[in-house]
């Protein structure tokens, strides 16, 4: 048995919630089912813990045994990790016919060859999405299982998620990738979330659109004989107005859910009493950061409510569309800033 199983294996089990434990080692399938009766899952974590080591121990787990495991459970709980939306481009003439076999060996031969030392698992599930745990090592220390990089990749797609990718290993996975699915090119897109669901329904327009036939104006006053029957009524007819600007912005359906936009600014500082800051030569930055939970609908919300002011400003209207959440916005209007590929 490998040394550094035992630490792997405890600190993947301490992730799992108890409520999914039982069904997460079940779909693992490492366990009998003599084994799995024989677990009270109603017993303290700690207890229950122990004796699925001491079941693993006696079975001969291995690294790669408990690598499923930990691909099960971040597929059962994707919302766990941080993922940015990496894109496609220069698709080579036999691509579409790629299946997930030929994918798999390229990736891996690819990856390996760059690197001496390097752990892969792979795992197609149910939603047509290849998985891709890689554990990094270098020329002389092995694999890191406890800080794996994942990707996951959306079969006939041009679209590929991936969360903890740290700078040294981006050309590594970047050249890989490229390789592996016969593109010429990958980029980052700016659109970072961590509902994983969400950044696909954006990218692949899997959520229920608007699609405005005229331009939005600002709601003014208007004169009409239902004024004179009160302010309630004035108030629901207000709201109600409120209500049409906004499902004419976002629809009516649910939204994509993403928990930050941020912009950038980087443009000239023009004030004619300010010399000092007008006369630099570098642009003026700075940035703005939205947060919530759920930001386009807690947008949509406020715009409801009349908290925000009506039209929205195509600058945070626009975000499903463009499928971004990160922008640029300097003297060529807004965009996307340049970034190397993963």
């Amino acid at each position: 048995m490998e040394d550094s199983v035992i630490p792997f294996l405890e600190k993947t089990l301490q992730r799992i919630p108890s409520s999914s434990l039982k069904s997460i080692l079940s779909e693992w399938g490492f366990l009998s089912a003599e084994q799995l009766q024989d677990l009270h899952f109603q017993q303290s974590k700690h207890i229950l813990h122990n004796k699925v080591l001491a079941f693993c121990e006696e079975n001969g787990v291995r690294i790669r045994h408990v690598i499923q495991l930990d691909m099960i459970y971040n597929h059962e709980y994707p919302n766990k990790r941080n993922w940015s939306v990496y894109q496609f481009s220069g698709q080579q003439d036999d691509a579409l016919v790629l299946n997930v076999t030929e994918f798999s060996q390229k990736f891996k031969v690819n990856l390996k060859d760059l690197l001496r030392h390097v752990s892969i698992g792979m795992k197609q599930f149910e939603d047509d999405a290849v998985w891709i745990r890689v554990a990094w090592g270098d020329n002389f220390t092995k694999p890191n299982q406890f800080k794996p990089t994942y990707v996951v990749y959306q079969l006939q797609t041009p679209y590929v998620f991936i969360s903890n990718l740290n700078v040294k290993h981006r050309p590594l996975l970047s050249q890989a990738l490229v390789i592996a699915t016969k593109h010429d090119e990958i980029k980052e897109i700016q659109l970072r979330g961590r509902c994983l669901k969400s950044l696909k329904d954006l990218v692949l327009r899997r959520y229920k659109q608007s699609f405005q036939t005229h331009q939005l104006k600002p709601l003014q006053e208007r004169n009409s004989p239902e004024r004179d029957q009160g302010i309630v009524h004035e108030h629901a007819k207000r709201l109600a107005d409120l209500k049409e600007v906004a499902t004419q912005t976002f629809g009516d359906g649910p939204l994509p859910k993403l928990e930050t936009a941020v912009f950038k600014l980087e443009t000239k500082f023009k004030d004619p009493e300010n010399r000092i800051l007008t006369n630099r030569p570098e642009p003026f930055r700075c940035a703005v950061k939205f947060s919530s939970p759920s930001f386009l609908e807690s947008l949509k919300s406020l715009v409801t409510l009349g908290i925000a002011s009506a039209p929205v400003s195509p600058l945070l209207s626009s975000i499903p569309q463009k499928a971004r959440n990160h922008f640029v916005i300097s003297e060529r209007g807004p965009g996307v800033p340049s970034t190397p590929a993963p």
